[in-house]
């Protein structure tokens, strides 16, 4: 008998199968039963308008964090793979979530506001933390779950056949979100799926080092000796730049959260001129250094080390206008976020003074 729940006066509809607050339960199946391969579910270039910023947590104890690359860059139990994006403007300007397998859709949610879970307004989520969202049935027991989509965006109904990249909704931050992202989740029957190292009972192989921190020396892969359940695995990435710019001030995180945009033009007159640099999964020791070069050469950097852990970290340098202003011509910001030895980003952004 199809089932219909009611969410925030709409009605979730699903084929068929027992969905409960878009999570599957099915009987226990064989692993590794013809797996989905595996496409990203988001249309952006990776590492350049959209990041990971979290991965599976394979760590079964409480209060400890391991993810497939030996890191931390994973919240405690959890069961999925994050796919973020720079700002809120992006989530305005549109990004596309799209199956990352064919399969058939088995539930769909919508209508849920896109809002902070942390903000005072937020709505009481009632065991609906998925916020708007899709459920992919591949077969063989397998299914993926598209989370946190943007309100009013999910374009497919239940019983759709879908192709590999056909386009589901939006990037949003529904449900219990902090940040615009979809969160995938793989499961096989009713067990979540780590798609970068789907054998539950393969740990990690910690065994090399890169800027201080652990990593997996070698890939993980499936029976069939795919690399995970990727088509194409996204590189491991521990952290690194999500955004530089210039302003006339000391910006805000919740400026940058919202999208500050850095003006191509910069008045002689402004009150000063600042280079900052918005970084993810920084680590207590990490490095962020920022370079200030004008028309003449460099007028000034600054390297700071990070006291602490933090899952997004802002930081700024510049100077103040001069009594006769800024010279005319390029002024150019170089961010660099480093660990130990080891570059995890660097970017570079520049202004006209005309």
């Amino acid at each position: 008998m199809t089932q219909a729940i009611r969410h925030c006066g709409e009605r979730l509809r699903a084929l068929p199968l027992h969905i409960r607050g878009l999570f599957l339960a099915l009987a226990p199946l064989p692993a590794f039963a013809d797996p989905p391969l595996l496409g990203l579910p988001v249309d952006c270039a990776l590492g350049r308008d959209c990041y990971i910023q979290q991965y599976f947590d394979r760590d079964p104890d409480d209060g400890e964090v391991l993810d497939h690359g030996c890191g931390a860059l994973a919240n405690d139990g959890h069961g999925g793979t994050d796919f973020a994006v720079p700002a809120l403007s992006s989530t305005a300007a549109g990004v596309t979530v799209i199956a990352a397998a064919p399969g058939t859709v088995l539930g769909t949610r919508d209508g849920m506001p896109d809002i902070s879970v942390r903000d005072a307004g937020a709505p009481d989520l009632e065991g609906r933390d998925c916020g708007n969202g899709v459920v992919i049935d591949h077969g063989d027991g397998w299914a993926t779950q598209y989370c946190h989509l943007r309100q009013g965006s999910v374009v497919v109904e239940p019983g759709q056949r879908v192709a590999m990249g056909t386009p589901l909704g939006q990037v949003g931050m529904s449900g219990r979100a902090s940040f615009p992202h979809v969160h995938l989740t793989v499961r096989h029957g009713p067990e979540k799926v780590d798609p970068f190292n789907p054998d539950p009972g393969a740990a990690p192989a910690c065994v090399a080092e890169v800027g201080g921190q652990a990593v997996a020396q070698t890939p993980r892969v499936t029976p069939g000796g795919r690399d995970g359940l990727w088509l194409d695995a996204p590189p491991y990435v521990p952290g690194g730049l999500i955004a530089v710019g210039f302003a006339d001030r000391v910006p805000a995180i919740s400026d940058i959260r919202t999208g500050l945009r850095s003006a191509a033009v910069t008045a002689p007159k402004a009150p000063a001129m600042v280079v900052w640099g918005y970084a993810f999964a920084a680590q207590a020791g990490d490095e962020i250094e920022i370079v200030f070069e004008g028309p003449e050469g460099e007028i000034g950097r600054h390297v700071d080390v990070l006291e602490k852990s933090q899952p997004f970290v802002l930081r700024a340098y510049g100077k103040r206008t001069p009594a006769a202003g800024w010279a005319w011509g390029t002024y150019r910001g170089t961010v660099i976020h480093r660990r130990g030895d080891a570059e995890l980003g660097r970017r570079y952004i520049e202004t006209e003074v005309n």
